[in-house]
């Protein structure tokens, strides 16, 4: 397994991921404890979690379920050591999650106090801001996306003063790094620059959606990435499932995300499946595995710290670690490109 530095931390992870927002709804104790015996034993390290997980559906009957059961497996197997721990912090609009609240310097430590008890640990590894405050055009939000009423002063010392409290967790030895997630270009740098002014720690990493479906980070933001050394932590690279040719000929297997969630949260479009299908035909056209060609392909992208996948079950996480060291030829590379440029923003 090919590791990766976490931003400039010197905590190395692994290229991929093990995400876990399914555990507690589609996926049952028994198969999310396999599933993390199955990761560590392959190689994969980092374990991605949030406070808000389970999903499919989100409910304040089941918040923090994913949490737990990651505990329960740490407490079980005594494997805490051998993970790098990543969660979240919620940002508003949840009305189970501190009635709809942002993200503030005191909603920091309570929300470190829920989530350490829930894991049953006493340091979280990469402790990351769900969503900003002041909104984002991430989760199909780019197509009516107008950041014109952002007060910039209060945005920039919100920073400051969660910086602040970040530190403080840094330095009590309950957080190791930081990280964001569904954040802009100009919002990492900003807060960048206020970690270089001595607020708090430095942005190792941030989370944002990222696949061949779903391209938005290959500009400013990979740009930003290389050069200040922000690697990316690529959610939903199966682009919630059209990158495994599951849903080919618009079929809807049972306990898919689909038949949760028809509309995949805005990305069922006709365009998504006939984007979907010039991508398997280039898996097809050279004996690849849809899954693996995915994956691989995000992993190989010149800012990826990690690619974080789900499995709902322990035979789909068996198929991912198959291909975990597959690297794809450049002719694979130029036919993905070609698909690319046909199939543009399909979402």
């Amino acid at each position: 397994m090919k590791m990766n530095e976490l931003g400039r931390s010197g905590i190395m992870i692994s290229d991929l991921c093990l995400g876990t927002m399914t555990y507690g709804t589609q996926t049952d104790r028994a198969d999310a404890f396999a599933q993390m015996d199955m990761a560590v034993e392959a190689g994969i390290n980092l374990f991605d979690t949030a406070e808000m997980y389970p999903v499919n559906p989100i409910t304040a009957e089941t918040q923090g379920d994913s949490e737990r059961l990651v505990g329960d497996w740490f407490q079980a197997s005594g494997k805490r050591n051998q993970v790098v721990l990543a969660t979240k912090h919620s940002g508003m609009g949840i009305k189970h999650i501190r009635d709809r609240a942002p993200i503030t310097a005191s909603s920091i430590p309570t929300a470190i106090d829920g989530s350490l008890k829930r894991l049953k640990t006493d340091v979280i590894d990469l402790y990351q801001f769900h969503w900003p405050n002041r909104g984002s055009y991430m989760f199909r939000q780019n197509w009516n996306y107008d950041p014109s009423k952002q007060d910039k002063a209060e945005t920039i010392q919100h920073m400051h003063d969660c910086l602040g409290a970040l530190q403080n967790e840094v330095s009590r030895g309950r957080i190791r790094a930081f990280g964001l997630s569904n954040e802009s270009a100009w919002g990492t740098a900003q807060w960048l620059r206020a970690s270089e002014e001595g607020h708090g720690p430095r942005v190792a990493s941030i989370q944002n959606e990222y696949s061949l479906m779903c391209r938005m980070y290959d500009t400013d933001l990979a740009e930003l990435s290389v050069n200040e050394d922000v690697g990316l932590l690529a959610f939903s690279p199966l682009a919630t499932g059209f990158l495994t040719g599951k849903y080919t000929a618009n079929m809807v297997p049972e306990g898919s995300r689909m038949s949760l969630s028809p509309d995949l949260g805005g990305r069922n479009t006709a365009r998504a499946h006939l984007a979907a299908a010039a991508y398997m035909e280039v898996a097809q056209k050279h004996g690849l595995d849809p899954v693996h060609m995915a994956l691989a392909w995000c992993a190989g992208r010149p800012f990826m710290a990690s690619v974080i996948f789900g499995a709902t079950t322990a035979a789909q996480l068996a198929h991912i670690i198959e291909g975990k060291d597959i690297e794809l030829s450049d002719q694979v590379l130029a036919d993905l490109n070609k698909a690319h440029r046909a199939h543009p923003m399909p979402y």
